[in-house]
């Protein structure tokens, strides 16, 4: 098999190419939005660093709690500022929303950004009290199936669900491929940073996949479903761009099962 096709996803989705710059756009329509609102926190940092920080968008009364949504991006790509409008279907509901940056590969390991997202993590929740809700997409699906391992106790008891979209659950394929001299993962780091070598969170854990997705990416999600014992979702029709979709609307099934007691 050729895993560096394996793990290609724009090659595969038709008009690829104009999904980045629509999600940056409808990002920046809706920090302007919010802010204009009082609604947005903007750039609060987490650590030392340009990309430590996150953004956090707050609900029009006092929050339930806190949604996390990491972004992904083959940890080598990407920032908080094209997913902005992923908030609002959590917002809308009642939920404050945040949203980090974390620096990329090769300048960092994934071992190093899984340290980052737990930190900024444990910044968002001094600022926002309540249950935590975690989510994440492709890259972002791995980070937030790792945080249950990471975090500190407190923070992890206040983890009522947690939705890896897309997620990255086994690394070891992707030390096949070219990624890999930017990714730079072994067999000590990928077995570590491995959700399915890692336990479960002790909250409800929903796997979500796209069901047009690669066959890469349907075989990992469902590997985390099998080895976690946890709900797996796969979305009809959905592929690797519009499988977030559903995090923007808050009639969504996506959002109602995050947010599901």
């Amino acid at each position: 098999m050729d895993l560096d096709d394996a793990y290609a996803n724009a090659a595969h989705i038709p008009d690829a190419a104009s999904f980045p710059p629509r999600w940056t756009a409808e990002a920046e329509a809706y920090r302007q939005r919010l802010s204009v609102a009082g609604r947005a926190r903007l750039g609060l940092m987490y650590g030392h660093g340009t990309r430590l920080a996150l953004d956090l968008f707050l609900p029009d009364a006092a929050p339930k709690g806190l949604v996390v949504f990491v972004h992904g991006g083959y940890w080598l790509r990407f920032d908080r500022s094209s997913w902005s409008h992923l908030a609002e279907g959590a917002r809308a509901r009642g939920w404050a929303v945040a949203m980090p940056s974390y620096d990329l590969c090769p300048r960092v390991r994934i071992s190093d950004i899984t340290r980052q997202v737990a930190q900024a993590i444990a910044v968002a929740a001094a600022e926002v009290a309540g249950p935590i809700r975690l989510t994440g997409h492709s890259a972002g699906g791995h980070l937030v199936a790792r945080m249950g391992a990471v975090m500190g106790p407190d923070l992890v008891g206040r983890l009522a669900h947690v939705m890896p979209i897309s997620p990255l659950s086994d690394l070891r394929p992707l030390m096949q491929t070219s990624m890999n001299a930017d990714l730079r993962i072994d067999e000590a780091e990928a077995r570590a940073e491995s959700p399915i070598f890692t336990p479960p969170p002790g909250c409800p854990v929903t796997a979500w996949v796209g069901g047009a997705e690669r066959p890469a990416f349907l075989d990992q999600a469902r590997k985390l479903s099998e080895v976690w014992t946890c709900d797996l979702v796969v979305d009809d029709g959905k592929h690797h761009f519009d499988v977030i979709d559903g995090l923007a609307d808050p009639d969504s099934t996506m959002i109602s099962r995050l947010l599901a007691d």
